[in-house]
């Protein structure tokens, strides 16, 4: 059996000729050729033409060069003449796909003033992984990884905790309704306390932030005993005023008496005999 080569005819123009490097000859008026060396042909054209390289390699110039694997740098591109060569990224840094960089990528700092900390450590091949700290939610999400994170709100005096803060969403707030209180960390509001059903008086009503404050119940007697003591109290001190009054005044008699001078008493027959004379005259 004979081998039969297709062959196509095609008639070439002068200026496909110009730009072709083909290793054979052919004339302008059109030659028979083989349908291998037309594809080569056409390969060699487009080529010149454009560059496309594969998924898993980078472009250098007119090179295609294989991508470096994941952790790991380009060192130096290959050529027409050897291969491309790598190195292992830098501590502190990563490359987590394959690439044709020279440098591999910064690990991600979990700054805990942003409210951050390191939930998976960086390694040659991955990133940092970060999550909030205990009482933060994240408010920024790139890659699975919180970049940014913001302090869960605390409710005020007279509201509770409706919905706990997550990882993920900040807390939630209601109002504490007639007849119940909160300080504000309770998940849900307490009711007042029923005095009279624990056997107490009502001293303070309770608030939306405060309990009601409960006290022992007074007797009768207690209060009896209480109003003669204060009655007792009363009358001594009115007691003790008017002695104390009574003496200041007995000391500024006897001050008087004694600075007055000494009364004189005359003899009754002297007195007499004095009258007599005063009546002769």
């Amino acid at each position: 059996m004979k081998t039969h080569l297709l062959q196509i005819s095609v008639r070439w123009s002068p200026q496909l000729m110009k730009t072709t490097n083909l290793p054979f000859k052919m004339s302008s008026r059109g030659k028979p050729l083989t349908a291998a060396s037309l594809l080569i042909l056409l390969m060699k054209v487009f080529s010149q033409n454009s560059l496309t390289c594969h998924p898993a390699e980078y472009q250098i110039g007119n090179e295609c060069c294989p991508m470096c694997p994941p952790g790991s740098r380009v060192k130096t591109d290959c050529t027409e003449f050897r291969s491309r060569s790598c190195l292992p990224c830098l501590e502190g840094t990563y490359m987590n796909h394959p690439a044709g960089l020279k440098n591999c990528f910064p690990c991600t700092n979990c700054n805990t003033g942003s409210g951050l900390k390191i939930k998976t450590s960086c390694t040659s091949t991955s990133d940092t992984v970060c999550k909030p700290l205990e009482g933060f939610y994240c408010i920024d999400v790139k890659d699975k990884c919180c970049m940014a994170a913001q302090r869960h709100k605390h409710c005020e005096p007279g509201q509770y905790i409706s919905k706990k803060g997550t990882a993920s969403t900040d807390t939630e707030c209601s109002d504490c309704t007639d007849g119940t209180f909160s300080d504000g960390t309770f998940t849900s509001c307490q009711p007042h306390t029923q005095c009279e059903s624990i056997n107490l008086q009502l001293i303070r009503p309770g608030t939306a932030t405060t309990d009601a404050q409960c006290g022992e119940h007074s007797s009768n007697t207690t209060v009896t005993v209480i109003s003669v003591v204060v009655s007792l109290l009363l009358i001594a001190a009115v007691v003790v005023f008017i002695f104390i009054k009574r003496s200041r005044l007995t000391g500024r008699f006897s001050k008087k008496s004694e600075n007055s001078p000494p009364e004189v008493h005359q003899p009754e027959e002297a007195r007499q005999m004095v009258e007599h004379q005063q009546q002769q005259r």
